[in-house]
Parts: structure tokens; sequence; C-alpha cells
């Protein structure tokens, strides 16, 4: 579990590409506010805050965005996120947000489930600000979300996504690469997002990622094998336990169990291809042992995904330090690597 708070974050209204952060609310595809910070790259873009518009998107565009997806109890105002975001900006524009039911957003957390779509939305805003490479990068809980948001949520342009491509109807490939109780995405807008389809099937063909860094993650729900694990699912599932969730934690949990059971980390690894994945794990991580990123790369398949086993490391953003930080950056801004 996450750290405490740094303090609450003043708001701020600037432009794109200044070197001061950006603060929004999202609206999720149900409807749930998401609080967002978009920082600017600070190796600099070489365009001054006074420059023509077309001059700021051009480049926009030729700057790679990160969008940072915080573990369960973490937030947008949580230190090590914050850290994260700091070493990713050396390299990229970076967007933290807060999970539903973490921090100031809305909602509850569902912890892996609906986050899909928080996640959609930051990463559709980091395409509407102009990015034309958007990359997640998920620890923990976020890392489960990042994989399923890379299968479900796939580059219009590809043959996986023949739907949001000119002349589509809209739908994705679902069918043919995910469960019928996945399709919520998709096939059935209204009981996922609510009733504006047209605008559901848009904000799906922006909110893709062109890379996905999933760093301890696990393969499979409900694993209970650690004692750390058995604590969260106590926290998560008793009543007493999401009080302290709550209280202890500024994390508000649904009470309501997943109905339909979301596509695994291990079934959606596979479905995101040809997009890179890097799959980063601790060997002393305390949640979740080596053959959960060992499961995950091997669902992969040969050339499908990267694996770091990270000598030393513990569990997810609170572990990783800045040298790490900096290597994974520059992996998913395509930098070449030692």
């Amino acid at each position: 579990m996450s750290s405490a708070s740094e303090g609450p974050i003043l708001g701020s209204s600037v432009s794109l590409l200044t070197q001061v952060p950006r603060f929004a609310t999202l609206l999720t595809d149900d409807g749930v506010p998401v609080e967002a910070v978009y920082e600017p790259c600070t190796a600099g873009s070489g365009t001054s805050p006074g420059a023509a518009p077309g001059a700021r998107a051009e480049a926009a565009a030729d700057i790679p965005a990160i969008v940072v997806a915080h573990g369960f109890t973490g937030s947008v105002d949580r230190p090590a996120v914050r850290r994260a975001a700091q070493v990713f900006s050396q390299r990229a524009a970076v967007i933290t947000f807060s999970f539903r039911g973490h921090g100031r957003s809305g909602g509850r957390s569902t912890v892996g489930d609906r986050e899909v779509l928080d996640l959609a939305a930051a990463v559709g805003w980091a395409r509407a600000l102009g990015h034309a490479r958007v990359v997640t990068v998920g620890f923990s809980m976020g890392g489960s979300v990042a994989l399923r948001h890379g299968a479900l949520y796939t580059d219009p342009s590809s043959q996986r996504s023949p739907g949001c491509g000119p002349g589509g109807s809209g739908a994705s490939d679902a069918s043919d690469r995910v469960p019928e109780r996945e399709r919520r995405t998709a096939k059935h807008p209204g009981a996922h997002f609510g009733a504006q389809a047209a605008d559901t099937v848009a904000a799906a063909c922006d909110a893709y990622a062109d890379a996905v860094v999933s760093v301890s993650a696990p393969a499979r729900w409900y694993y209970r094998g650690t004692a750390p694990m058995r604590r969260l699912h106590w926290v998560v599932t008793r009543p007493s336990g999401r009080l302290v969730g709550r209280y202890g934690f500024r994390t508000r949990i649904a009470t309501e169990e997943w109905d339909p059971v979301p596509l695994s980390p291990v079934a959606a690894v596979p479905l995101i291809a040809p997009a890179p994945l890097l799959l980063v794990h601790g060997d002393r991580d305390p949640y979740f042992p080596l053959d959960h990123p060992r499961m995950l790369a091997e669902a992969a398949g040969e050339g499908g995904a990267e694996l770091w086993l990270e000598r030393g490391m513990g569990h997810a953003e609170n572990a990783a330090d800045d040298a790490l930080l900096a290597r994974i950056a520059a992996w998913a801004t395509g930098a070449p690597r030692a």
C-alpha cells in the first residue's frame, strides 16, 4: 500500500507546453470525475508559450506523453507518484491522475475493474493535448489496469481495430479478441458508459496506448498467496476493512463484487501486440512472487514482451528508484538503451 499523502495540490490554468503543471477534472465514459495533472517535458520543447497555436500543436505532437497509473491506495499527490512524474518528465510530458475512489476523484474503487475507464480518459486527454505517442506506465493495480487497457483499447490504424478506421462501424474487434464480458467497451455502451454511444466510440478510438509498461502487476485475480495480499483482500472484502481503507488510506472501496469478472492480466497480455510491452518486477516483491511476471511474459509469447527482473526491488512505485524510473522512461520514449 502507498505511503502517506504529501498534501493538497494547488490548481491553475495554463497553456500547453509551458513549464507549469495543468490541472483538470476528467469525466470517464461512465460519468466518474477523475482528477488529473499534466506536466510538460522539462527537456525543453523549443516552443515558447507565446508561439502560434499551430507551432505549439506541432511541438506537442513531437513530444511523447507518459500516463502514470498508480497502485491501490495511491493518488496524484503521493510522494512516490510525484517522484515518478518528475523523473519521467525529463524525457516526456507526463499525466498523473487518481483512480476512482482515490484522492479527489469521484466514485468508488473497483480494485482494477472499471479503473480501465479512468486510464482511458487520461490517455484520451493526452491525445487531445496533441501528443501523437502516448505510453501507459502502471504500478501494481495500475499495472494490471494498463495491461487490460492495452488489450481493450487498440490503435485504430492497426488491423486489430477495424471499426475505428475510415468507414468503420465503431465496434471494435472484441468478438475476436476478448470474452463476451469485456464487450461492454463497444457492444453495450449503455450498460457501462451511459447513453451516448457515438461519443463513447470516438473516445475509445483515441484512448489507445502506443506502448505499455506494467510494473509489479499480478498475473491473476484473487491471489492470496502472500501475507500482504491476504491483508489487502481483508481491506477490500470486509466492512471493517473498507473502513480502514476509507479513513486510514483515503480510499473509498465499492461494496459490490465483480460481475462479470474482468479480463485477467494473463489473458490480456497476448492481446496487446503489436504494441510494445515492458514487464518490470522486483525479486523482493512481498505481494507478488516471480511466478507472476514470468507467467505474464510467457503468455505474451515469443517477442511479445520484454521482462526486467530487478534485483533487490520490492513492490511498485514505492520501491522503484530514480535509476529504474529513468530506464523505464528511456524505454517508453524509444531512446537507445544501454
